[in-house]
């Protein structure tokens, strides 16, 4: 059965909303959301859409959660998740140097991460099941080889969160 922490569906809903690709947007979105904290709608109108799909995940993602390190322990739980459906050596290419990063298909995210927990992410984030999978396996490999630079995992969130939203 797949891991299913907190951790690990903030890290999942961040990759799914706007993807690895939109680093840039989720990065601004998610520095509205820690300066308005206390006002409310914190992630709606000002924010645009992806604020208010983000406003749930914001709390998590921006350090305000009670369980630590939410980027990092969702990374880990991500890796163990792929680790335990048989793609160790795929999981491995993410974060080794000098190994190909290895893509994923729509049934090998769904086979790593769980049909329930996808479900509950779709139903989260507004995202159309079938497109959820095609954002993640897209997304995934792409943002754990930006979070493991030199094959070294981040040791905080704000070195995780300094390495996914670092624009090359």
């Amino acid at each position: 059965m797949a891991n299913r922490t907190p951790s690990l569906m903030a890290l999942l809903g961040l990759l799914a909303v706007a993807g690895y690709q939109h680093r840039d947007k989720i990065a601004d979105a998610l520095k509205g959301m820690q300066t308005n904290s206390g006002a409310s709608g914190v992630g709606g109108a000002q924010a645009g859409g992806l604020g208010g799909i983000l406003g749930g995940l914001g709390d998590l993602i921006g350090g305000k959660s009670n369980g630590g390190n939410v980027l990092t322990g969702g990374l880990n739980d991500l890796l163990d998740n792929f680790r335990g459906s048989g793609q160790a050596e795929t999981a491995s290419s993410w974060t080794t140097v000098g190994v190909p990063t290895k893509g994923l298909s729509a049934q090998e995210v769904e086979s790593a991460i769980g049909k329930d927990t996808l479900t509950e992410l779709a139903a989260t984030t507004r995202i159309p099941y079938d497109e959820l999978l095609t954002r993640l396996s897209t997304s995934i490999p792409q943002a754990v080889d930006k979070l493991t630079p030199d094959g070294k995992f981040p040791q905080s969130d704000a070195e995780a969160r300094e390495s996914l939203f670092k624009t090359t």
